[in-house]
């Protein structure tokens, strides 16, 4: 018998995030990020003695058992996990991993009865935010957002979040967002942890969310710094607007379904009885995404504005350049033409005297009582009709 089938049926609960209410979402993908280490991509898993892979615990960053909201067991690996939530009856296993192996997600899902398209999913990565039912379990694509200050950009992070009636299991793809802060502020609330793991997702959501607020402060920044550089001129600016509007691209990619997801988790309050304390609790994260999601918004269009204004502005300064070449090009011809004017007048009494300076005996010129007076005179008269045609013509 396998160890699934021989696990105690666990009593029915109403999970009213785990109905078909929720709809259908889409959006955007990840990156990645420090935290435990998992196995190293195409390293070869080992196998049972039947052939089967087997899995490689080094993914598990955190694996516990809860019942009335208080831990009652830090299993170190997955089948003691297994174990554990066996012989509590009525507790909740909460099981964070970060960049599993396939071996690991084969496990959970033969464990948990997960199903096999969300654990593709999970294991591919790079999936829009979504929110999806498959029989008792839910499964959820978020994708989280950190600001880094030193290179002025943001990393997105995905998490896979899988609910059932007794489980939660997340699939971090990235950085942010920092579960262990989410799991301690839960411990720190027992009797929120204890309605089960409705209110973890609640939690998940809700931290996810407020890592938003960095990122819009960074981003504000940003573009106040951009404005800035448009209008000092400087050359990089069309850079880097360039590569703020794609992230913004991908930050409304990463906001914008969450609007939806919440709107269909909120519209089964009444009918599925979801407790009031995690009513008014989600209803604060829906506000915080539409916020969230109104201010990238406006990112997007004021980048947009900035774009314009930048090639506008980059337009004058080229059309200033040029009309300054042009300008340049105008006052070099005019001293060309004073210089050319010049030089002819100054060759035309150099080619006479240059004629007459010629020591030939046969000259008949040469012999004449006024041909020295006569020589001078034909060098004034051309010099001065040259003069004359150039002043005429604004060369001088």
């Amino acid at each position: 018998m396998s160890e699934r089938s021989s696990r105690t049926p666990r009593s029915p609960r109403r999970y009213p995030w785990l109905r078909p209410a929720a709809a259908r979402e889409a959006n955007s993908a990840p990156r990645s990020s420090p935290g435990r280490p998992g196995p190293p991509r195409g390293e070869s898993l080992p196998a049972a003695s039947d052939g089967a892979p087997v899995a490689d615990e080094r993914s598990v960053v955190d694996a516990a058992v809860y019942r009335g909201g208080r831990r009652v067991g830090n299993p170190d690996t997955l089948a003691a996990t297994y174990r554990r939530l066996r012989e509590e009856p009525g507790a909740m296993a909460w099981i964070g991993l970060f960049r599993p192996s396939e071996a690991e997600l084969l496990s959970l899902a033969e464990e948990f009865d997960l199903h096999k398209l969300a654990i593709e999913d999970a294991m591919e990565a790079h999936q829009r935010p979504k929110l999806e039912r498959y029989g008792e379990t839910l499964f959820v694509v978020l994708r989280a957002a950190r600001y880094l200050d030193a290179p002025e950009e943001v990393d997105f992070g995905e998490l896979h979040v899988f609910v059932g009636p007794d489980f939660v299991i997340t699939v971090r793809h990235g950085a942010a967002p920092d579960l262990s802060a989410v799991r301690t502020r839960m411990e720190s609330t027992p009797e929120l942890l204890a309605l089960g793991p409705e209110a973890v997702l609640y939690a998940i959501l809700d931290a996810v969310v407020d890592g938003y607020a960095p990122v819009v402060a960074g981003v504000q920044n940003d573009i106040d710094e951009i404005e800035t550089e448009v209008f000092r001129g400087d050359p990089e600016a069309s850079r880097r607007i360039y590569e703020l509007s794609r992230e913004m691209v991908e930050f409304q990619r990463a906001t914008r379904p969450l609007v939806g997801m919440l709107r269909g988790l909120m519209a089964g309050f009444d009918k599925y009885g979801t407790d009031e304390e995690l009513q008014r609790y989600l209803r604060d994260v829906a506000d915080h995404v539409t916020h969230t999601s109104e201010r990238v918004d406006g990112f997007r269009s004021a980048l947009t504005d900035i774009l314009a204004v930048n090639a506008t502005l980059v337009s004058q300064q080229q059309n200033a350049e040029m009309r300054a070449l042009a300008e340049a090009g105008f006052e070099q011809n005019e001293e060309v033409k004073k210089i050319s004017a010049w030089a002819a007048i100054l060759f035309a009494p150099t080619l006479v005297g240059t004629i007459y300076g010629m020591n030939f005996t046969q000259m008949p010129e040469l012999h004449w009582v006024l041909g020295y007076p006569f020589a001078l005179l034909l060098m004034a008269a051309v010099c001065v009709s040259l003069y004359v045609i150039f002043k005429r013509r604004d060369w001088l």
